[in-house]
């Protein structure tokens, strides 16, 4: 790491010297080069490092995820205090397991998520988190006294009057407590038994009292004589030994909550299973990126060599900025990172092609930068932030790896703005500065010089290409294919994963026929490289552990297995359904602001015809369509959004550049603005899809439908932004030019009078 060090500082050294004190062009050229050189070389070795800190989630490192419904003990309302001191308790239960990162959130208001990546004794994490779950103070016929909410603060190891190891419980609810224990010292049997997780069906203090004494073997945990009224802290004593006395007062602390929990959701994936998945991703991303790479640099020449350079510099910042917000990477957020590098080359294709446009008409290189950089950004910006809105939703409205792909979608949104907008147009500046590529566009952005014809006009390409009169014919064929196709799938039927069904999901590493007695299979895929198979049951932690145990001996496979209840299915059609109309009406809102109204109805007809066409495929080859298609889906809609945003700005340009009077006006002004954003359209799209389509043959199988979704979603996208957005946006403002004036109604008519003028 030194000798890296060391050498890139000297490196840096020698090349600001070439760029500060060199006299010639060709020598400043060079050092501004190292010092690119040099960027790339670092964000490419810190990228390695970085990468291996950031905490893996559960597809990624194994583990298991398990969701709780939080319930009241008494049927009282549940408040916020009690969520949050469940949170707390679980918390301080799962640092006796030693994970690092634990994953906690509160979702709902009364559920609660736990996720716990690189846990490989699952049965055992499992016990302890269910054993924090109701603390309970009962007398000696099992009536309930008390709930842990009397308590305040930790319970203490002590010593008692004799020198014994004793535990002292902090009293919260003075009140409380002091009836409670006033009434017990008046009792026959004037104890109070303190009970972890007690079962009114199974447990009782008369069973466990010859067994009292050993906190292992019973869930009673304390039983303390009353002698008199309390109304402040309290000890319990007893023949404790010191470990007895520091487990008591342990599990006293972490199952201090005044709730229940239910398990209504989990999820158990093997390590092997999650390094499998990180490896092949991890391949495909690379593959992706260095093709990308190569891409810009055969179009764009010098210009796409700094491009290239802040991608790797911000592929490596968002892999930094991740680990530093203490996020959990998963395998939707590694797709969500290619995305984002889709998005970033987009920002600089759409800069470099203004800054053509501007050499094609003979203006000289350091104007023509200056005016592209300005006409750019507009369209960068609006593309962005209306990605950002999707982005946002999704992070408020995803549960797990959703979230997490939402996460990074938003750090690589807005790195794309820092870096690759503002950071590469100011590199770009300073070597134009440097006056050496003047007469060198060519070598510079890769511009012929054939291609610069001195003119005021710039010269619009693709003219063979009549996009508007296509439209007669492909709006028509296009809506025949959507209600066919959706008839079709929902005859036929969707093929809905467990989260959208309920029941059980298993998957193992294995092409063998497996077989599940005694379960009743809904259906069952084989993929490249697992077998997954769905059963209506919605198993217990007990039957997961012995299912788990038993395929793992009989194929020698790891084995992932994922539960969801009515009530988290309910809750998941409910969140997707309005997470997907929030983004729509957010996008409508914002277009309109920015531009008009008839843009953002008609974006939005087009990425309702995305969505569409994205679930129709899924639907006609039976693809899974399960939690993370919405993920999908989501990003599909903002990325769509982004490309027909760039059509509308080129679109907004030209129509307030030009006096429109007739239909042909407008119909010259879309089919310009289409051919003039053409060449731009078609590479982002490439430069986008080409790492999808990379995580598609070399990817893990886990997201090979997430893939499949963004690949269709994406061509679809391509399709809409030019033959339906501009398309109904054009009928609407021929609409709107057609429309009959209306008369003035403040018109002076002329007054009529008889023998002068009548």
């Amino acid at each position: 790491m030194r000798i890296v060090l060391i050498l890139s500082i000297i490196t840096t050294l020698c090349s600001l010297l070439f760029i500060f004190v060199g006299k010639k062009k060709v020598l400043k050229v060079l050092g501004g080069s190292m010092l690119c050189l040099i960027i790339l070389l670092l964000s490419c070795y810190l990228t390695i490092p970085v990468f291996k800190k950031i905490n893996y989630g559960l597809d990624l490192r194994g583990g298991f995820e398990v969701l709780y419904q939080i319930e009241s003990l008494n049927d009282e309302e549940l408040t916020s205090d009690m969520v949050y001191n469940t949170y707390k308790a679980i918390l301080k239960r799962i640092d006796i397991l030693g994970v690092n990162e634990p994953e906690i959130s509160i979702e709902d208001n009364n559920k609660i998520r736990i996720a716990l990546a690189g846990v490989n004794n699952h049965d055992e994490a499992r016990e302890v988190i269910s054993s924090t779950a109701v603390l309970s103070f009962r007398d000696t016929n099992d009536n309930l006294l008390m709930t842990a909410d009397v308590l305040g603060g930790n319970a203490k190891v002590v010593t008692d009057t004799y020198g014994r190891p004793a535990v002292s419980l902090a009293i919260k609810d003075s009140g409380t407590f002091y009836a409670v224990t006033n009434k017990v010292k008046d009792m026959t049997n004037n104890i109070i038994v303190i009970w972890l997780d007690f079962d009114e069906n199974s447990d009782s203090y008369l069973k466990e009292k010859n067994n009292y004494g050993s906190l292992s073997d019973s869930k009673c945990l304390s039983a303390a004589r009353v002698e008199q009224a309390f109304s402040s802290d309290v000890v319990i004593q007893g023949n404790f030994t010191l470990e007895e006395a520091e487990s008591l007062a342990e599990l006293i602390n972490s199952g201090a909550l005044p709730t229940k929990l239910s398990e209504i959701s989990s999820q158990t994936v093997e390590a092997k299973y999650g390094t499998d998945s990180l490896n092949k991703t991890l391949i495909a991303g690379i593959i992706g990126i260095i093709l990308v790479f190569l891409i810009l640099i055969m179009i764009y020449h010098f210009c796409g060599f700094i491009a290239g350079v802040c991608l790797t510099l911000y592929t490596m910042l968002s892999f930094l900025i991740f680990y530093l917000i203490d996020g959990t990477l998963t395998l939707p957020g590694i797709a969500a990172m290619l995305l984002g590098i889709g998005m970033a080359v987009d920002a600089s294709v759409i800069n470099f092609e203004r800054i053509k446009d501007q050499l094609k008409r003979g203006v000289e290189l350091k104007t023509a930068v200056t005016i592209g950089n300005k006409e750019s950004l507009s369209s960068i910006m609006d593309a962005n932030i209306t990605t950002i809105i999707v982005a946002i939703i999704l992070f408020i409205f995803g549960q797990s790896s959703i979230k997490g792909f939402a996460t990074m979608l938003i750090i690589n949104i807005i790195l794309t703005i820092l870096i690759l907008t503002f950071l590469a147009k100011f590199i770009i500046k300073l070597f134009v500065k440097m006056d050496y590529f003047d007469g060198r566009v060519n070598l510079f952005i890769g511009l012929s010089k054939k291609r610069i014809v001195p003119s005021a006009k710039i010269r619009i390409p693709f003219q063979k290409i009549d996009f508007v009169k296509s439209r007669k014919v492909l709006l028509p064929v296009i809506l025949i294919l959507i209600v066919g196709g959706f008839l079709y799938s929902y005859i036929t039927k969707f093929n809905f994963a467990v989260d959208f069904t309920g029941g059980t999901s298993i998957t193992i590493n294995t092409l063998e026929n497996v077989e599940l007695e005694n379960y009743n299979i809904i259906k069952e895929n084989i993929s490249k490289d697992s077998t997954n198979i769905v059963i209506k049951e919605v198993l217990t932690k007990e039957e997961i552990s012995k299912l788990a145990s038993e395929l793992e001996a009989k194929y020698h496979s790891p084995t992932n297995i994922f539960v969801v209840s009515d009530l988290v299915k309910k809750e998941l059609i409910k969140n997707a359904i309005f997470a997907v109309l929030l983004s729509l009406i957010g996008i409508i809102i914002y277009v309109s602001c920015r531009f008009k109204f008839s843009y953002a109805i008609a974006g939005i007809i087009a990425l309702v015809h995305d969505v569409l066409i994205t679930v129709i495929f899924f639907g006609i080859f039976k693809l899974e369509i399960n939690s993370i298609f919405i993920a999908a889906i989501l990003t599909i809609i903002g990325y769509s959004i982004n490309d027909t945003i760039v059509n509308f700005d080129m679109i907004r340009r030209n129509y307030n550049s030009q006096t429109v009077t007739n239909e042909k006006d407008l119909r010259n002004i879309v089919n310009d603005s289409l051919r003039l954003t053409f060449f731009r359209t078609i590479l982002t799209t490439l430069t986008t899809i080409i790492p999808v389509i990379a995580l598609i043959f070399f990817g893990s199988s886990e997201i090979l439908n997430f893939n499949l979704a963004l690949l269709i979603g994406f061509i679809a996208g391509v399709f809409s932004s030019i033959y339906i957005s501009n398309q109904l946006w054009l009928l609407i403002e021929i609409k709107r030019l057609n429309r009959p004036k209306k008369e003035d109604k403040h018109e002076i008519e002329e007054l009529q009078v008889k023998g002068i003028n009548c």
